[in-house]
């Protein structure tokens, strides 16, 4: 299990789900209390809770999907708490519904969360932000299946031009921030990346890097937003070679930040 710390003394561990989900388990260092982050299985939250002795008082959902919420029952059966989430999706035990604008403040771990409304993979998806201070060294978001290292989600239910937007608005938060998506498909990403934008040097570092993490077994998230909007092809659709690259594939000229993300995300679609 990875831990992650930032200067405002927040921690944020991985727990393992399924064949590549990831659940986060943000607490202090010193204190008990815990806070759970789209807990898809309870099975392995709940052994890595009671090895550290630890307090749930709160989960945090993206979005509906059951790899993200199907463990919610049991854990509340265990520790009553409150559940956040999206205030557009209809989610089991939701107590705290949620939507662009709002913010929430979690007593126990001293730690504010601003709400990004992010529709395009469900059209109700949301994340959790929570920024660095003037001391801080990192901020860190939440995104679900927004966000990938590397990637994007798939569009099951928004628009292209959602999307397009939602992944913007991510983009457009401090560069230091730490992104903490819910899934381990990077390598794989990476391998797309490269095809759409062959000539990237910083591109070619990260997917070598990549592959040496995960041959030692090593988690590639979080990772930072500054390198998602250097080697990412979903935060470049006002790149030039990305743009020449996706109309190249779609063979017509493309006019927009959206279109370009429309091509590019059917591109992928067609090789996955």
């Amino acid at each position: 299990m990875a831990t992650y710390k930032d200067q405002h003394m927040l921690t944020v561990q991985t727990v393992a789900a399924f064949e590549d989900n990831y659940i986060w388990l943000i607490r202090h260092p010193d204190l008990p209390q815990v806070v759970i982050v789209d807990p898809g299985d309870a099975t392995p939250v709940i052994a890595a809770i009671t090895a550290q002795s630890l307090k749930p008082v709160a989960i945090l959902v993206t979005h509906h999907h059951w790899d993200h919420v199907g463990g919610i029952d049991d854990l509340l059966s265990r520790w009553p708490m409150p559940v956040y989430g999206p205030a557009h999706e209809t989610i089991p035990h939701i107590s705290q519904p949620l939507t662009e604008g709002d913010h929430i403040h979690i007593e126990a771990l001293s730690a504010d969360f601003q709400v990004l409304h992010v529709p395009g993979h469900t059209t109700g998806h949301i994340a959790y932000y929570h920024p660095a201070s003037d001391t801080d060294e990192h901020g860190m978001v939440f995104v679900g299946d927004t966000l990938f290292a590397g990637g994007c989600g798939r569009l099951f239910e928004g628009t292209p031009e959602q999307m397009h937007d939602s992944l913007s608005r991510i983009a457009a938060l401090p560069d230091n921030t730490q992104v903490y998506c819910a899934h381990e498909y990077t390598e794989d990403n990476l391998v797309f990346a490269r095809i759409a934008e062959p000539d990237n040097t910083i591109l070619q570092t990260r997917q070598q890097t990549v592959r040496q993490q995960r041959q030692q077994g090593q988690a590639t998230v979080p990772s930072l937003l500054r390198e998602e909007k250097a080697t990412n092809p979903f935060l470049r659709c006002e790149q030039t070679g990305i743009i020449r690259a996706a109309e190249g594939f779609s063979g017509q000229k493309l006019h927009t930040g959206a279109e370009v993300f429309a091509t590019v995300r059917h591109w992928k679609d067609t090789l996955d």
